[in-house]
C-alpha cells in the first residue's frame, strides 16, 4: 500500500511541474513581448562625445579661419567644433560655416562673450552630448595633437582643466610675454596645480566638466570672465583644476605699448571685480590665501621701490642708494630674462630686454591703479559683455 502511495504522489507531483512548465512555456512569449514594450517606452541612453570645441567671437573674420583650421590640424574633428557669432557685421559665421558647415555655426543677438556661450551651449545642447567643453578664444592658435593630449589626460575626477600657454612670435609685447608666460606657466602654474590654488583658467585654454559647465555663470558681467568663472568653481567647491603642461596654445599678443596697456587695464579692472564681488581674503578658502598673499607681495614691492627708497634717499641726503637699487634690480632682471630665454628657446627676447623692463614697470603701475579703481574707489563694479579690438590680430600666424 505504501508503494502505491508513494507512486501516485510522485505521478501527482511530476504532472504539475508538467503543468507549470507548459504554463511557463505559453507566458514565456507573452513575457518577452512585454519585456520589449518596456525596453522600447524607456528613453535610449546615448553615450556622450568625449570633448567638443566651442569658440565665441565677434567681428573675427581676420582670424577665425585660421583658428579652426589649427584646430582641426591638432585633433579636433570638425564635427565637434562650434561657432556662436555673436551679431557679427563682418562676415564671421559665414567664414566659420565654410570651414565647419553650417549646422554647427550660430549667430545670437549681441551678448557678449560669457553669455553668447551660454546661448551656444544651450542650442547645441553641449551638457547632453558631451563630457568635456572646451572653450578658446577666436584668434588662438594649437600645436600639434593638442587636442589629442586632451582627450588622453583630462581625468574626470577633476573640475576642469587648462594647458600650456605660450607666446607667438611678434613685437616687443610678445617677447615681454615670453617672459610672463614662461615664469607664470612653469613656476606659478605647477605650484597653483599642485596646492589646488588655480586662479584662472585662461581663455585660450579653458576646458570644463559638462557637469561643472552647467553650475558656472559665464555671463557673470566681469571684464575677465575667466577669472570669474575660476573663483566659482572654488566658491562652489566644484572641484580641483588639471593642468596639463603637454597641451600647448598658443595666444596673439598686442603689438604696441597702448594697446598692450589697454589689454592688461581690463585685464587687472577685472580681477579687482572678482576679488570684491566674491571677497576674496575674507573666506577660509586656500585661493583667499594664495590671492591675498600676491596682492600684498605687490603692494609691498611698490611701497619699497616708491616709498622706502625715496624715503632713505632723502634721510641720507645721497641718491646713491637708488643708484645701486635700480642696478641691482636690472642686473636680476636680466638673469630672469637670461634663464627664460633658454627655457623657452627664445634667444630673441634678449634683444627686446630693454624693453622688457619697461613693460615691467607699466605691469605694476596698471595693477596699483586698478586696485585703486575698484578697491578703494569701487569703480567697475560690474561691465556689460564687450570684445576687445583685434586691431593687432591680422598678422596671427601659427
Amino acid at each position: 500500500m505504501k508503494t502505491a502511495s508513494k507512486a501516485v504522489i510522485s505521478k501527482s507531483v511530476k504532472t504539475g511541474r508538467a503543468k507549470t512548465a507548459a504554463k511557463a512555456v505559453k507566458a514565456a512569449p507573452k513575457a518577452a513581448v512585454k519585456a520589449r514594450a518596456v525596453r522600447k517606452a524607456q528613453p535610449k541612453r546615448t553615450r556622450k562625445a568625449m570633448l567638443a570645441l566651442l569658440i565665441a567671437g565677434h567681428n573675427e573674420k581676420l582670424v577665425i579661419e585660421k583658428t579652426l583650421r589649427s584646430a582641426i590640424k591638432a585633433g579636433m574633428p570638425k564635427e565637434h567644433i562650434y561657432v556662436v557669432d555673436d551679431n557679427s557685421d563682418d562676415g564671421t559665421r559665414a567664414i566659420a560655416a565654410r570651414v565647419i558647415g553650417l549646422k554647427n555655426t550660430t549667430r545670437v543677438q549681441r551678448s557678449g562673450k560669457g553669455l553668447a556661450l551660454t546661448k551656444a551651449a544651450k542650442k547645441f545642447e553641449l551638457t547632453k552630448r558631451y563630457q568635456w567643453i572646451h572653450i578658446a578664444d577666436a584668434d588662438g592658435g594649437f600645436a600639434p595633437g593638442y587636442f589629442q593630449t586632451f582627450r588622453e589626460k583630462l581625468n574626470p575626477k577633476f573640475a576642469a582643466a587648462t594647458g600650456y600657454v605660450r607666446s607667438l612670435p611678434g613685437e616687443s609685447v610678445s617677447q615681454y610675454r615670453v617672459l610672463e608666460y614662461t615664469i607664470g606657466m612653469e613656476i606659478h602654474r605647477r605650484f597653483q596645480a599642485l596646492a589646488n590654488t588655480v586662479s584662472v583658467i585662461p581663455g585660450p585654454t579653458s576646458c570644463f566638466r559638462s557637469d561643472v559647465f552647467d553650475q558656472v555663470n559665464f555671463a557673470n558681467k566681469s571684464l575677465t570672465e575667466d577669472f570669474d568663472v575660476t573663483i566659482q568653481i572654488h566658491r562652489q567647491k566644484l572641484g580641483r583644476v588639471q593642468f596639463i603642461p603637454q597641451a600647448v596654445v598658443y595666444t596673439q599678443d598686442p603689438r604696441n605699448l597702448k594697446d598692450f596697456t589697454k589689454q592688461i587695464t581690463r585685464w587687472n579692472r577685472g580681477t579687482m571685480q572678482g576679488v570684491r564681488r566674491h571677497r576674496i581674503g575674507f573666506r577660509p578658502q586656500k585661493i583667499d590665501i594664495y590671492l591675498s598673499y600676491q596682492i600684498v607681495q605687490n603692494l609691498m614691492l611698490a611701497a619699497n621701490y616708491f616709498g622706502l627708497l625715496p624715503y632713505l634717499a632723502i634721510r641720507h641726503h645721497s641718491v646713491g642708494v637708488l643708484a645701486v637699487t635700480f642696478l641691482y634690480d636690472v642686473a636680476m632682471m636680466f638673469i630672469l630674462t637670461s634663464l627664460v630665454a633658454l627655457k623657452a628657446d627664445r634667444k630673441d627676447i634678449l634683444s627686446a630686454f630693454p624693453q622688457i623692463y619697461l613693460y615691467r614697470w607699466v605691469t605694476m603701475y596698471v595693477f596699483m591703479k586698478a586696485l585703486f579703481e575698484v578697491i578703494i574707489l569701487r569703480k567697475y563694479r560690474a561691465a556689460p559683455g564687450h570684445w576687445e579690438s583685434r586691431r593687432y590680430k591680422s598678422a596671427m600666424t601659427v
